[in-house]
Order: structure tokens, then C-alpha cells, then sequence
């Protein structure tokens, strides 16, 4: 079989994103990090919600800007019968189509899935919501922080006897978004297969739900509910953070060797390991506090530096609690591992994006491009599907585009 040339994974594949917000335009983005053409499809004179949030530069959403890298964007007005026209032009040449509109927006509008799958049979439609497109919640509004609230993992988050605590990122939407890349690729190879295309369903909640590796089996055994516990965790210790002289720092034995490491070579406390306080990994959970003093006896002795390094040159895993200006300084992550990119916007000037965590070595993430302005690209890709000078002019004084 002749080998196909290509520079990035997903560069056969052109992606409508009519999303917006958060979930839906991280997937569009890493789509478009892989290679995918990605049009960013907005409202005429609003755009994407996530364009009235900050921070700011020269007027221009930089939390868009980020969000929306590498994608071309187009305004349509899908709610006229000439944009809608225009969007089942732009439908017969797509692969991809994601959304994440309250389910049965689409259908209201007349361009759901089974209206979009006569026009391209190929096509794949992700959507995401906040509880998926079927069931009794369907038609509920759901936000990040609804899923993190009832997939239970504001259940388990926060200091021990403390108020239920939402992550510091939109956790729920993140899981949703990449959930959606792995739907609608999954569905990809489907139609490699099959030649036919279909309706990837993700739900931010379901999202959470999956994410809680530990919480829901332990349940399941014991009929006993997770608590709030700080940075222990239910399964494993010593698995936490720890005082330093100057901060926090992680120590994770995560198997018996490891943790007999510990003791004999790092803290020097070998009858740690035949105590029968801490015989076992369940009673060194159960009994992690009383054994935390015992190791910041140690660990206060040093600063973070030098309890990472000590702890590392054993081989047991450790690492600083960073925050975000040591993350951007840190060598092997901003820059060995390419986790922040410089790039030009038109209107913001040279700013900072997020880097692409999913690195294909034979074809690496790109990020060629920022977010579009409003409109950037109406006439490249409008030209591009048949529409001439005179027809876009028309459809700019109708409100169409």
C-alpha cells in the first residue's frame, strides 16, 4: 500500500463548531491542535458567550482567544432561511459537526441530526450538554459547576470536614470536551468501517460521573459515602501533602516497595513498617494522620527543594505544589513539553495560549493560529462554498452573516 504524506493526524478533516463557552470550543480546540480545518460558526454581532469574559486586550476576550485557537471563524444568523441555506451548504463538506445547545435546539431550528444526515450521511454530530439528550433531566440547563455538584465530585473535594468544594477549573467541562474529541474520533473509525456516519451524545454530568475512579466502587462495597479528606487518598498512604520549611510538598508511596523505601531510606524510620498501625495500605489510610506527623518530623527539617530531590534520588515519586507562575517557568513543562505557545492575534497583539497535552510524535500538535475575531473569515470560506461578492453584501445588510 502506497504511504500518504501527512504533517498533522486530523488534517483530512474539516469540523463545524458551533459551540460555545468552555466544553465544546476545548474540543474544537484540540481537534484544530491535531491538524483539523475547525470553522468556528457564531451569531452575527454577539459571537460566542465566552467572548464577554475576561481578562481583556484592546477590547478583545483573551479566555475566547485561548479557547478558540485554531479555528477560522464565520457569523450566521441559522434562524433565516438563507442561513440556513448557507449551513447545509457548509454541511455537505463537513466530516465533524459538534454543538452544545440545550438538547432539541437544533431540531427547533429544523437542522438536527436527521435533517443533517440526508444532506451528508457521513456526517458525525457531537453534542454535548449538561445532562445528555435523553432521560428525565434532558431539558435541565447545566453548567460546569451543576456536574461537578451532581456528579459527586464536589462530594469528595475539600478539607476534611469542610464545605463541599468545587475544583479550580471547570473540571466538569473539560472532562466533557475531551469526552466529546474521544466520541466523535471513535465515531470517525466507525464510518471508516461502516461508511456511515452518526450522533455522538456526552453529558457533562455522566463526564464527572466516570471520572471518580475510587468513589463509587468503594460505595458499591461498603453502602458507606466518601468524605471530604483533604489530600489524602481513600486508597493509598503515605499519599498526600506534606509541611515543608517552606510550603507543601507531595510524597506518594504507591506500593509496598516504594513505601519500605521510604521508611528505611528516606525518613530513616524503618519500625514504621512493622507497626501495626501501618501495616498495611488499609491501615495506613485509616491511620494517615497519626502517620503524617511522623513523616513532617522529617519533612519540616528541609525545604521543598531538597525533600524533592532527597525523595526523588530513591526513586519515589514527589513533586512541589506549583502555582501558575512556576508552571510558566517551569523548563520541562512550559517548554520541553511545549504546555504554552506564543502566537499573534490581530487585535490583542502577542499573547500566551495553552499548549496541546496530546503529543503524536510522528505528527505533532500545531498550534498555527489564534482566535478569530467575529467574522474574521466570512469571505474565505463563504467564497470558498459558491457565494459571490454581490450575495455576501446582501447577506451582511439582511443579517444573515
Amino acid at each position: 500500500m502506497e504511504e500518504r504524506k501527512a504533517e498533522q493526524a486530523l488534517e483530512n478533516l474539516t469540523v463545524l463548531d458551533l459551540t460555545r463557552v468552555v466544553a465544546g470550543p476545548y474540543a474544537g480546540a484540540l481537534l484544530g491542535d491535531l491538524g483539523a480545518n475547525v470553522i468556528k460558526i457564531e451569531i452575527p454581532g454577539r459571537g460566542d458567550d465566552a467572548r464577554g469574559y475576561g481578562p481583556y486586550e484592546n477590547g478583545e476576550s483573551m479566555y475566547y482567544a485561548n479557547l478558540n485557537r485554531n479555528k477560522r471563524g464565520i457569523t450566521l444568523n441559522m434562524k433565516s432561511e438563507k442561513g440556513k441555506e448557507a449551513f447545509l451548504k457548509l454541511v455537505e463538506k463537513a466530516d465533524i459537526l459538534i454543538e452544545n445547545f440545550r438538547p432539541g435546539v437544533m431540531d427547533k431550528l429544523g437542522l438536527g441530526y436527521d435533517r443533517l444526515k440526508e444532506i451528508n450521511p457521513r456526517l458525525i454530530y457531537g453534542a454535548v450538554s449538561g445532562f445528555g439528550s435523553y432521560g428525565p433531566y434532558a431539558m435541565r440547563p447545566g453548567y460546569d459547576i451543576v456536574s461537578q455538584a451532581m456528579g459527586g465530585l464536589m462530594s469528595v473535594t475539600g478539607a476534611k470536614g469542610g464545605e463541599p468544594t468545587r475544583s479550580g477549573n471547570a473540571m466538569g467541562d473539560i472532562l466533557g470536551g475531551m469526552n466529546l474529541v474521544i466520541g466523535v474520533l471513535a465515531a470517525v473509525n466507525y464510518r471508516n468501517m461502516t461508511g456511515k456516519g452518526q450522533r455522538v451524545d456526552i453529558s457533562l454530568v455522566d463526564s464527572v460521573v466516570a471520572s471518580l475512579e475510587n468513589a463509587y466502587v468503594r460505595y458499591f462495597k461498603s453502602h458507606e459515602l466518601p468524605v471530604r479528606n483533604g489530600n489524602a487518598y481513600a486508597s493509598i498512604a503515605p499519599y498526600d501533602a506534606y509541611h515543608a520549611k517552606d510550603g507543601y510538598v507531595i510524597i506518594a508511596c504507591g506500593n509496598q516497595k516504594l513505601y519500605e523505601k521510604f521508611c528505611n531510606e528516606v525518613v530513616n524510620m524503618p519500625w514504621m513498617i512493622t507497626d501495626e498501625r501501618f501495616l498495611t495500605v488499609p491501615l495506613r489510610v485509616e491511620n494517615n494522620e497519626i502517620q503524617k506527623k511522623y513523616i513532617e518530623e522529617w519533612t519540616t527539617q528541609y525545604t521543598v527543594d531538597e525533600v524533592v530531590d532527597i525523595v526523588l534520588s530513591h526513586g519515589i515519586p514527589a513533586g512541589p505544589i506549583y502555582n501558575v507562575k512556576q508552571i510558566t517557568e517551569d523548563h520541562h513543562i512550559a517548554e520541553v513539553r511545549e504546555m504554552f505557545i506564543d502566537i499573534d492575534h490581530p487585535i490583542i497583539g502577542k499573547m500566551t495560549v495553552n499548549g496541546c497535552p496530546v503529543k503524536l510524535m510522528d505528527a505533532m500538535p500545531r498550534i498555527n493560529r489564534p482566535g478569530p475575531t467575529l467574522g474574521q473569515h466570512n469571505e474565505e470560506i463563504y467564497k470558498a462554498i459558491g457565494y459571490t461578492d454581490d450575495e455576501l453584501e446582501e447577506m451582511k445588510k439582511e443579517n444573515v452573516i
